[in-house]
């Protein structure tokens, strides 16, 4: 297929057997709660169908050189992150938020990088494995979700590695290895048993296939923590527990804006068989590897990140897009203030975008021939992005008023009683009308007042990472001793010469061998 489409997409959905709970019932994947994530997963596959988009939103796969749907492409060139960073802003466009298929992506990408550098570490053959898992995705036009985040259990001191916790369920892991199972083929195949839960998982009700990694560094003790896996969505043991979210129903003015949701998941391995085709990472069989848990749990992160460079433009964007838009429905646009409150965002969305494209341009090519985009700007522009993100909220309910918490219900409109009455009440510029007005003020209730943006409002500053870990991020990558070299010379210090100063390109490789090299040096534990 290469390319597929939304109708193919949804059939698959309606066969998948119910694993998701809902208020404590299992359902299948053909109810109302799910149609507002369905919508901007639509839009994915549409808009690579269209010729408008197509340059942006598909690519040529390196592995069998035809055309794919770029959400399931891995980067081979500059030009491949840029054209990323492009179709994730402009498919945000038309969704007004996250289009939610980027983690899935960025869990394939960083895999790719890290499967082979592991293999060649560690004498394993995941990136083989891979491969295959990955034309899979490709051909079928798969959606699929990353489950990263464990619920990691208490958070005392004490108990910081994995293996340490009061219950070892809290981090996901191996409890059987080399065990008899049925694959994907439904023949018999060997393969590991694992528990535990992810949180934090978007939209894994409504996608083919989840990706598990590990959520961070694993040492001595860990090894079987350090795992990563695909399997269905709907795997036998699987459980999602749902949380939808989505603007309040409409009945009369239909809008692209009102149709968009998602839904949150706890996503629970409950002694789960994974067939040992779909095994990518495994410290328990292969001890060696665990160093490298942590180097796919910050290459996942790099990417996302750069992908929020995109995303989280677009979302600044569609935010100076409302607030010009509500400004002039209140005919107050020309108003010095609210100029220079809507140039902020305009400001902060240039600003996260160009160090999205910087951080590409500086990209590096790996062993494996993927290219990693430089993770200090990456960082730099998603930490703007999530510090920001509150107050351009700020700025929207400024900008229009109260009306948007008490507005009338939309019947109210509409009723014979009282539309003329609320159509009159609702007018401010007269160069709109009635119900442009009331189109607005109604996504202005939408963006600002409903439970669904409030969680968007969170994700804006935590999805990917929140800004502490962008700045822990930045300063564990960024040689501050250059820089103090060029202040010396500034004060005078005896003997010092300003230095050429150029900083390098980093990305997660350097933590990992950073990380090396800690375990390395660490005194022997003692029993």
């Amino acid at each position: 297929m290469g390319v597929g489409t939304y109708d193919a997409y949804k059939a698959r959905l309606l066969k998948m057997k119910p694993n998701v709970y809902l208020n404590g019932e299992k359902v299948d994947r053909s109810g109302q709660w799910i149609d507002g994530g369905c919508y901007v997963m639509k839009q994915t596959y549409d808009l690579a169908n269209d010729p408008e988009y197509e340059d942006v939103c598909t690519a040529t796969s390196h592995l069998t050189g035809k055309k794919i749907n770029r959400f399931t492409h891995i980067h081979q060139s500059k030009e491949d992150l840029l054209n990323k960073q492009l179709m994730t802003r402009l498919l945000c466009h038309h969704v007004g938020g996250c289009t939610q298929r980027c983690m899935g992506s960025d869990a394939l990408n960083a895999l790719a990088v890290v499967t082979y550098d592991c293999d060649h570490a560690c004498g394993t053959n995941y990136h083989e494995r891979f491969n295959k898992y990955l034309l899979y995705c490709q051909e079928n036009d798969l959606v699929c979700n990353c489950a990263q985040t464990d619920v990691k259990g208490s958070r005392n001191p004490k108990y910081k590695r994995a293996h340490m916790q009061p219950d070892p369920d809290q981090f996901v892991h191996v409890i059987k290895t080399n065990v008899d199972g049925i694959g994907l083929d439904g023949k018999p195949c060997k393969g590991i048993i694992v528990r535990g839960a992810k949180v934090c998982n978007s939209n894994a009700p409504y996608v083919d296939e989840i990706i598990v990694n590990p959520t961070k560094f694993m040492g001595k003790g860990d090894e079987g923590y350090a795992v990563a896996f695909a399997l269905p969505a709907d795997w036998d043991g699987i459980k999602i527990m749902a949380l939808p979210g989505q603007h309040h129903k409409r009945n009369h003015i239909q809008a692209p804006f009102n149709m968009v949701g998602d839904v949150e998941s706890m996503t629970i391995f409950d002694d789960v068989f994974v067939p040992e085709d779909r095994v990518f990472m495994n410290g328990l069989d292969n001890p060696d590897v665990v160093q490298y848990a942590g180097y796919l749990a910050l290459m996942f992160a790099h990417f996302h990140r750069h992908s929020y460079t995109g995303c989280k433009t677009a979302v600044s964007e569609v935010m100076a897009a409302q607030a010009a838009l509500v400004a002039d429905v209140n005919d107050i646009s020309q108003e010095g203030h609210v100029r220079e409150k809507i140039c902020e965002i305009i400001s902060t969305a240039e600003l996260v975008f160009a160090a999205g494209q910087a951080s590409a341009v500086r990209a590096v090519k790996f062993p494996n021939g993927s290219w990693v985009p430089d993770e200090v700007l990456t960082n730099a522009g998603r930490k703007l992005a999530g510090q920001k993100i509150y107050h351009e909220y700020e700025t929207l309910a400024d900008l229009t008023g109260g009306i948007c918490a008490s507005l009338p219900t939309e019947e109210s409109f509409y009723a014979p009683e009282t539309a003329e009455l609320c159509n009159k009440y609702i007018m401010r510029n007269p160069a709109y009308t009635a119900e442009e007005s009331h189109r607005v003020m109604r996504m202005m209730e939408d963006k600002l007042c409903d439970s669904f943006e409030a969680a968007a409002a969170v994700a804006g500053v935590h999805g990917g990472g929140s800004p502490l870990m962008e700045t822990i991020t930045m300063m564990s990558r960024y040689d501050l001793e250059p820089l103090k070299d060029i202040a010396k010379y500034l004060a005078g210090f005896d003997g010092a010469k300003c230095p050429r100063y150029e900083r390098p390109t980093v990305t997660p490789r350097a933590m990992l061998e950073r990380f090396k090299k800690t375990q390395k040096d660490a005194p022997k534990e003692t029993k």
